[in-house]
């Protein structure tokens, strides 16, 4: 199984190409990933398994021009939408098959902005637990990073596939 996944490899997952019926991450606009980077079926806090991913960060990104204006920031929202795309695609890694949907989560901290020169983001879940039966649920910690200092934090991330 693949470790590594490029910009292109993100594509045809949204386009349901990658895990071919497994899972799709959004497309376009929604898209807030652009490589992973790693991914360790036992690593992460909990040994369940840990994903990074990166997103490069550029001012002509098309949320820069409407939030805010003359302020432009990266809203919150999108890059908590990544950690909940990411856990998905975690478990369509894992070979689970499904329509992946947001279940909601337990805690929310976002302690800096995302500004236009950033450069670049990180993205880092830590999978709590994979349940595979009829209701298939993931449930990770996921951190997004920039230079190296974790600038949101979500606890008890919640995804299911259906």
């Amino acid at each position: 199984m693949k470790e590594l996944y490029s910009k292109e490899d993100i594509i045809k997952c949204g386009e349901g190409k990658l895990f071919e019926g497994r899972i799709k991450l959004p497309a376009g606009n929604m898209s807030m990933i652009d490589r992973i980077i790693s991914i360790d079926p036992e690593g992460g806090s909990y040994g369940q398994g840990q994903l990074i991913a990166e997103f490069d960060i550029t001012s002509d990104l098309w949320f820069f021009e409407c939030h805010f204006k003359d302020d432009p920031v990266m809203p919150g929202c999108l890059g908590l939408d990544a950690l909940w795309q990411l856990t998905g695609f975690y478990m369509g890694w894992k070979g689970m098959a499904g329509v992946g949907r947001a279940l909601g989560l337990k805690e929310l901290k976002l302690s800096e902005p995302v500004l236009p020169d950033a450069g670049k983001i990180t993205y880092r879940i830590d999978i709590k637990k994979v349940t595979n039966r009829k209701l298939k649920i993931g449930l990770s910690d996921g951190y997004v990073e920039l230079n190296g200092k974790v600038i949101y934090s979500a606890k008890d991330l919640k995804v299911g596939l259906f």
